[in-house]
């Protein structure tokens, strides 16, 4: 089961940051990342397959990214 990390509502660097406290308390995850920005959407991504992982995005509606971050 992944970890759902929110961070609509929230501008960079904090979805990163919010992203990388979670990889801290489980290396391995999976993770699914909510985000409502292309910003937060860009710097995710690249935050996760800076770490080894693999991105899957996903269009939730009404503005809202679904990132399914799981180890490559």
């Amino acid at each position: 089961m992944s970890t759902l990390i929110d961070t609509r509502g929230l501008s960079c660097p904090q979805p990163v940051l919010l992203f990388l406290t979670a990889v801290r308390e489980n290396a391995d995850g999976p993770f699914s990342v909510l985000v409502d920005n292309d910003a937060s959407r860009e710097n995710v991504s690249r935050a996760a397959r800076n770490h080894g992982f693999s991105v899957e995005t996903l269009d939730e509606g009404q503005g809202v990214t679904r990132l399914n971050v799981a180890k490559a």
